[in-house]
């Protein structure tokens, strides 16, 4: 028997829209909750017609590198990552990709970090040369998720200078991998503090440079040969500088670790990312941005020191922040 328009209408026939509502709002819910409440904060989102096969669309709100592999083999239409250097590295060609991938970016959320290099001062060392010139046995603390932006970027920047965490360790050093910030927790500053470690190597700078400084601990500059190398591999110089951290004796120049951008692959139909960016902009008021709201669409489309746009706008993007007022 045929259903009727009025049978679909229906209290007990509940909309395809209205279960995946439930579906997504819930997650929204989840992963706004504090890590205690909800550990699990990531979330990928596959989107398809009712009743199809196969999945259309995906949207991977990552964190790490391997959201590129993802992106460049069409598994994920969107994501996001942290820093932007690594797609400066995967659009060159450069680094871990044998060959250039077409990225585009719909838009940067801003956020202004460096990447740090600090030792204590009672090791002697001044600059991450002296590490090798020394075999300095040094006891490092890193960020204990494996596949975090901050392990891709030091290995490179270790590699410009000719060792490795794995060279430290055969000197008679520790590299260990401890969970949280640099000042959560018990075994990052705090180990330093009790004398346990003598470096830390992340990023986040704002939230542990002067605990750091407190506990007697020297930031490394990158020297110019060495920033240049990197340079080459797509990698831009950034100083931590006296005028944002005054207890500094001068500025201290390492590698950017700013922007969270949004970004996809330049096959990616036009329709889905001007869909996209009309989402984000609809709902930029219940995204909370540094603690706040709303998303600062403004500038999320232009190159700035937080927001860096080193790689093109996917021209729907392009297209749909000028038609909107954003660009001119």
């Amino acid at each position: 028997m045929a259903t009727t328009d009025e049978e679909r209408d229906r209290p007990f026939a509940v909309p395809v829209t209205t279960r995946s509502l439930v579906v997504l709002e819930v997650a929204s819910e989840l992963v706004a909750r504090r890590r205690k409440e909800w550990p699990y904060p990531q979330a990928k989102v596959s989107l398809r017609n009712q009743g199809d096969d196969e999945w259309k669309v995906c949207f991977f709100g990552s964190d790490t590198p391997g959201a590129i592999d993802e992106v460049a083999s069409g598994a994920v239409d969107v994501a996001v990552i942290n820093p932007a250097e690594p797609l400066n590295l995967a659009v060159r060609g450069t680094g871990p990709y044998k060959e250039p991938i077409p990225l585009r970016i719909i838009a940067v959320i801003p956020s202004f970090d460096q990447l740090g290099f600090a030792v204590t001062e009672n090791t002697g060392l001044t600059s991450l040369a002296q590490i090798k010139e020394r075999r300095f046995p040094l006891k490092v603390s890193l960020r204990g998720q494996k596949d975090h932006s901050l392990h891709f970027m030091v290995k490179h920047v270790l590699a410009a200078y000719d060792f490795t965490l794995e060279d430290i360790v055969s000197w008679g050093g520790v590299v260990r991998y401890d969970p949280g910030l640099p000042d959560e927790g018990p075994n990052r500053m705090a180990a330093v503090e009790r004398g346990e470690i003598n470096a830390i190597f992340d990023e986040a700078i704002n939230v542990w440079l002067n605990r750091g400084l407190d506990a007697k601990m020297r930031f490394l500059e990158l020297e110019e040969p060495y920033l240049q190398k990197l340079e080459k591999m797509g990698y831009h110089r950034a100083p931590i500088t006296k005028a944002e951290f005054p207890r500094l004796a001068r500025d201290i120049m390492t590698i950017d670790f700013s922007g969270w951008p949004i970004f996809t692959h330049a096959r990616v139909p036009d329709s889905v990312i001007a869909s996209f960016c009309s989402a984000l902009e609809a709902r930029k008021d219940r995204i909370p941005w540094q603690g706040e709201g709303p998303l600062p669409i403004e500038r999320m489309c232009k190159d700035s020191a937080d927001a860096p746009l080193d790689i093109p706008l996917h021209p729907a993007a392009e297209r749909f922040w000028r038609e909107r007022g954003y660009l001119r």
